[in-house]
This record gives C-alpha cells, sequence and structure tokens, in this order.
C-alpha cells in the first residue's frame, strides 16, 4: 500500500470513515451516517444525510439520496444532494440531479436533467 492510500481522507464532515474497496461488489440499500466513499462497484439505493464520495473508477448503479455527494466516478440513477453536489473530471452521471449546490469540473460527463432545490427543500 503506497503512502497516499494509508493517508485517511478528510473532509468537512471528518474522516471518510468507510470505504468499499474497489474489489469490493455490493447490492442492496446502503444508509449511514459518517462519510463514506466508494470505490468498487454498487447497485441497489443509497439514503443517507451524511457525505459520499464515488471515487475514480468506481461504478454505481443506484438512486442517491445524501447531504454531499462527490462524483469522480460513474453513477447511473438520479442523484438528490440536499447539500451539495460536486462533479469531477472523472465522473459520469447517467440521471437526474436535484441538488442546492453544483459543483462542475471540466470534462464531467452528464446526461440528465438538473433541478436546484430552494432553501425550504433542503
Amino acid at each position: 500500500m503506497s503512502k497516499k492510500e494509508m493517508q485517511p481522507t478528510i473532509t468537512e464532515h471528518g474522516v471518510i470513515a468507510t470505504i468499499l474497496g474497489k474489489e469490493t461488489a455490493f447490492s442492496g440499500t446502503l444508509a449511514f451516517k459518517k462519510p463514506l466513499q466508494i470505490s468498487g462497484d454498487f447497485t441497489g439505493e443509497i439514503i443517507s444525510d451524511g457525505y459520499l464520495v464515488i471515487s475514480e473508477g468506481a461504478r454505481v448503479k443506484a438512486n442517491i439520496k445524501a447531504g454531499t455527494v462527490v462524483v469522480g466516478g460513474t453513477i447511473i440513477g438520479n442523484v438528490t444532494a440536499t447539500q451539495r453536489l460536486e462533479m469531477l473530471s472523472t465522473g459520469k452521471v447517467q440521471g437526474n440531479i436535484r441538488t442546492a449546490k453544483l459543483q462542475i469540473a471540466d470534462g464531467v460527463i452528464f446526461d440528465g436533467n438538473c433541478e436546484m432545490l430552494s432553501n425550504d427543500e433542503t
């Protein structure tokens, strides 16, 4: 393991508590409170008020509702981020997004509709 892989990732909500690794394939309904990172494959539904990172190379086929979502991998499904949605340059989203704040980097692939949430909805 390289030094970079051993360093914990720190977010504005604290250290990422759980990582589903690159070799992990998981399906079902995922609920969490502390920051979570998906680096492998996930199919199903994700529900949380927390912080979710979809790493570069990760493949997620799910409808997602979370507080903050950072997309570096591929998501096929609808995403609701009540606080913020950040799409990194390696991110791909095929589905509709709803969010209070949106940040999109150069190179993002997005196929869907975007709806900005009002303060009343967040």
